[in-house]
């Protein structure tokens, strides 16, 4: 698939469909905007899908899975060792994503980007290794040309397959140990900002740890700045494998018109990548949560939007996205469900009684 089209191609949300969503919503019995950002959900969504009372439908976790060079440097609190274990235990159902989306009423897809260890075959697994883990970003390019090109249109190929599937919800989840250097590290690339401002404590390293990360993500943009002005090139330079097939999926799904879930801060590294790219896939989105990354609300800050929760979670995985699907379907089913105010034959004004004035003798 050819990326360039594929960003050239994106569209603005269908104005037809908002206008009529808009309409159904004033025609709602309940007073006007009371039910504030789910009257938002549901207009926003008629857009993306062109359909005024749009369905909820089948709804999948696409869960990306890698290893990161940048572990090596010491700037997480677990090993390496620990994504093919967590990768695992998403198969088997035992992980806090798996929870939460079946209480969604969500599949949970499991992709193997570049998990730096071989997996037991399963056939719930998709395995698409691209390569063993990335490079060290600290010393040379996280990815070639080659591996970033094939991670994006991985992604790209699994939006289609949600499409092919009737999936109606896409959610974004990752797992990679030292993935959160890798997304801080785009942030401040992309956004941009200073590093400190948006590199926070992943999976719980302390403060003499942080300053370890905080400098080699510095000494990692100071050796690729020049580089850093086009999104793609950050991204292969900075990224991980999870990372650049994630913002495949995002760029698929907007192609697709498959409204999207954004997760947690590594996620949004995916998603300002995409949105670097072209800013309209900002009307296909929806951010579930904030996160306690720093980084996370400055990205909110300059997209100039607020997230759906505030959990103070921070597990990545799609575990806030896929609890932010039970928000996007009520939205849904309030549109589509409540009856109006002239099917349910409720006056929407007072009538006045008339009165009558008697004369004074």
């Amino acid at each position: 698939m050819n990326l360039s089209k594929i960003i050239l191609s994106i569209t603005p949300l269908y104005a037809k469909a908002l206008e009529k969503a808009e309409n159904r919503q004033a025609q709602l019995t309940k007073p006007a905007h009371s039910l504030g950002r789910l009257e938002d959900i549901a207009i926003q969504l008629a857009g993306i899908t062109g359909e005024a009372i749009p369905s909820f439908g089948k709804k999948r976790v696409i869960l990306c899975a890698a290893d990161h060079g940048i572990s090596a440097e010491g700037v997480s609190a677990f090993p390496a060792a620990v994504t093919p274990m967590m990768v695992l235990n998403f198969l088997s159902g035992g992980a806090a994503i798996n929870a939460l989306a079946r209480q969604a009423g969500a599949e949970v897809q499991v992709v193997d980007v570049g998990v730096a260890a071989d997996l037991p075959k399963n056939k719930k697994l998709i395995s698409s290794k691209i390569a063993k883990g990335t490079k060290n970003f600290k010393v040379e390019p996280a990815m070639t040309d080659q591996q970033c090109e094939a991670a994006v249109q991985l992604g790209l190929k699994l939006a289609d397959q949600a499409k092919k599937d009737k999936i109606k919800w896409i959610a974004l989840g990752e797992m990679g140990i030292g993935n959160s250097s890798s997304a801080a590290a785009l942030m401040a690339a992309l956004l941009p900002c200073a590093v400190e401002d948006v590199t926070g404590f992943g999976t719980g390293i302390n403060r003499e740890q942080w300053l370890v990360k905080c400098k080699v993500i510095n000494e990692g943009l100071k050796l690729h700045e020049t580089y850093l002005i086009n999104p793609l090139e950050a991204l292969r330079r900075l990224g991980g494998l999870e990372i650049a097939a994630l913002t495949g999926v995002i760029l698929g799904c907007v192609k697709n018109r498959i409204p999207i879930v954004v997760d947690g801060f590594i996620t949004s590294s995916a998603f300002l990548v995409a949105y670097r790219l072209n800013p309209l896939v900002k009307n296909f989105a929806f951010f579930s949560h904030l996160s306690e990354e720093p980084g996370h609300a400055k990205f909110f800050q300059m997209l100039k939007t607020q997230p759906l929760l505030n959990l103070k979670m921070r597990l990545g995985e799609g575990s806030g996205a896929a609890l932010a699907l039970n928000i996007l379907e009520a939205a849904v089913r309030t549109h589509a469900e409540m009856a109006t105010f002239e099917s349910a034959k409720v006056p929407t004004k007072l009538k006045k009684k008339k009165t009558t004035v008697k004369n004074k003798k």
